[in-house]
C-alpha cells in the first residue's frame, strides 16, 4: 500500500455523517478508504449478488451491515438509489463519519449526491498518484521522460505493470462500461478516435468544431463528449484567466489530462526514449505539471484554483496562473533541461502587464518557472523550480505568503 496526501484530509473531514471518496477507477479509492478506516465494515456493490441484495431490499441491506464502527460502501454508483436510505439513516441517528462511499464519478453519482445528501456529506476527488506521492513512497524516477511515459495508475508500481500492457485495458474497460453506463453512444469506435484527438490536443485550446469536422460528429455531439470525459476525470479544461488590465483575452479554455500515461498509449508512444522524440513532449511535460497542481489542490480537499492567460493573439501567454484570494502567481512549464533567460518572457510580459513598475510581490518569490532540470535557481525575474520539486509548489505559496491558512 502506497502512503497517500489525501489521507490526512480525511481526518478533516470527520464532521460530516456521510464520505464520498471519488475519482476514476483505479485511482486508489478502495485502498485508501479501507487504510483510513480499518475498523469500518466493507462491502462491495462491484459484487452482482451483494449489488442485486442492495437494489430489492435497500432497508435490509444496510441492517445487514449494521455495526457499531461504520460502514464502507464500495462502488455505491452501481445503486444510486441507495443514498435515499442513507439519507434516512444519517437523519435519525445522526452519526458522524459512519458511511464512506467509494465511486467512480459519473452523472448519476453527481445527481444522486445533489439530490440525496445536500448538506450531509464530503466530497473528495482522488486521482492517481501524485509526484509527491511518488516522492514519497520512493519511486520517482530521476528520468522526466520515464514518468511522464510511465503515468500514476497504482497498478503500474505495486503490481508491476507495464504502461503497455495497463493503458490499452484501461481505456476499453473505460469506454466499454463507464461509457456504456453514462450515455448512450452507438458509434464506440468514433468514440475511441474522438478520445485519441483529444491527447493529440493536449495542451491546446479547446476547438469544439475542429474536433467535430475530424470526427465526423456534430459540434453537440463533441461538447457532450468532452463533457463526458470530465465527468470521468479522463480529462479537464483549464480555464483563461480574466481581469481588468485587458479586454483582449482568450476566451476558450485548455485541454489537459489527468495522466500522462493514458494520453502516451493514445499516441501510441512506445517508450520514454519514443516521447522525448516526439512532437508532442512539450505538451504532455507541461501537462504532467498542471496535472499535478491539480492534484495537489484535490488531496488537499479544495477545487483547483489556477487558470491560464493568454491575449487574443497569443503573442503573451502563461502556462498557469494560481490564483489565491486574488493574489496571482504566474508559472511557466518547458520541457528542457536547462535554464535560459528568455524562458521568463511571457512571465515578465504579464508581471509588467498586470502591476506596471509596482509589482505586489518580487517576482522572484512570486512567479516560478517549472523545467525538466534538477537546479533550483533564484533569479531576479522569477524562481526556476526543478520539475521534481513541483509536488510541493502549492504548499510553497501557502507556507510563504498564507501562512495561516497552511495546515
Amino acid at each position: 500500500m502506497f502512503l497517500r496526501m489525501m489521507e490526512k484530509t480525511l481526518t478533516q473531514f470527520a464532521q460530516f455523517p456521510v464520505l464520498a471518496l471519488l475519482g476514476p477507477r483505479q485511482s486508489g479509492k478502495t485502498t485508501l478508504a479501507q487504510m483510513a478506516f480499518p475498523k469500518h465494515a466493507f462491502v462491495s456493490l462491484e459484487n452482482p449478488l451483494i449489488r442485486e441484495f442492495a437494489m430489492q431490499e435497500p432497508e435490509r441491506f444496510l441492517a445487514t451491515y449494521a455495526n457499531e464502527t461504520g460502514l464502507v460502501i464500495d462502488e455505491f454508483q452501481y445503486v444510486p438509489q441507495i443514498l435515499s436510505y442513507i439519507q434516512l439513516d444519517v437523519d435519525a441517528k445522526k452519526r458522524k463519519n459512519y458511511f464512506v462511499l467509494t465511486g467512480s464519478q459519473n452523472f448519476l453519482v453527481n445527481q444522486a449526491i445533489t439530490q440525496s445528501l445536500a448538506g450531509r456529506v464530503g466530497i473528495l476527488t482522488l486521482q492517481p498518484l501524485s509526484l509527491a506521492e511518488l516522492a514519497q513512497n520512493n519511486l520517482l524516477s530521476d528520468d522526466p521522460a520515464e514518468v511522464v511515459f510511465k503515468g500514476f495508475y497504482p497498478r503500474l508500481f505495486n503490481e508491476g505493470f507495464a504502461p503497455e500492457r495497463l493503458y490499452p485495458s484501461y481505456i476499453q474497460t473505460y469506454i466499454e462500461r463507464d461509457v456504456r453506463q453514462i450515455i448512450n453512444i452507438g458509434d464506440l469506435g468514433a468514440f475511441q478516435k474522438f478520445l485519441q484527438l483529444c491527447a493529440a490536443r493536449i495542451g491546446n485550446l479547446l476547438n469544439l468544431s475542429d474536433l467535430a469536422v475530424v470526427c465526423g460528429i456534430s459540434v453537440a455531439t463533441a461538447r457532450r463528449w468532452i463533457s463526458l470525459l470530465e465527468v470521468s476525470y479522463i480529462i479537464f479544461l483549464l480555464e483563461p484567466h480574466f481581469n481588468n488590465f485587458s479586454k483582449r483575452l482568450t476566451k476558450m479554455p485548455k485541454l489537459y489530462f489527468y495522466d500522462t500515461g493514458l494520453a502516451c498509449s493514445l499516441l501510441r508512444i512506445s517508450s520514454a526514449q519514443d516521447l522525448i522524440l516526439h512532437s508532442q513532449w512539450g505538451s504532455l511535460f507541461e501537462c504532467c505539471i498542471i496535472a499535478d497542481i491539480a492534484k495537489q489542490y484535490l488531496n488537499r480537499g479544495f477545487k483547483p484554483s489556477f487558470y491560464f492567460w493568454r491575449d487574443k493573439n497569443g503573442r503573451i501567454e502563461v502556462d498557469c496562473l494560481i490564483d489565491e484570494g486574488g493574489k496571482l502567481f504566474p508559472i511557466e512549464i518547458k520541457a528542457s533541461g536547462r535554464v535560459a533567460t528568455d524562458f521568463f518572457d511571457g512571465i515578465t510580459q504579464w508581471n509588467e502587464i498586470a502591476f506596471g513598475a509596482n509589482p505586489l510581490v518580487d517576482p522572484s518569490e512570486a512567479s516560478f518557472l517549472i523545467y525538466a532540470g534538477k537546479e533550483r535557481q533564484v533569479r531576479s525575474k522569477g524562481t526556476a523550480v526543478p520539475w521534481g520539486q513541483v509536488g510541493s509548489l502549492v504548499d510553497e505559496i501557502h507556507n510563504k505568503f498564507f501562512p495561516a491558512r497552511s495546515n
